[in-house]
């Protein structure tokens, strides 16, 4: 016996709802930690990417001459 796609979707967001009351979520106070963590350790990735491309750039300019 085949459910009509009216009590498919029906049966899919209840599953879906009972899901999302499963999930722990969040403090504001972990949110804002790891925020900062995430924006500390993406602006070192870039001054670090920032410096090895200044490194190779004065090096093959350095070759080229």
């Amino acid at each position: 016996m085949t459910q009509s796609f009216g009590q498919q979707i029906t049966e899919y967001f209840k599953g879906a709802n009972e899901e999302l009351r499963k999930v722990i979520w969040p403090t504001k106070n972990e949110t804002v930690r790891l925020t900062v963590a995430v924006i500390a350790v993406s602006l070192s990735a870039g001054v670090f990417f920032w410096v090895l491309d200044a490194i190779f750039n004065y090096a093959l300019s350095t070759v080229l001459k």
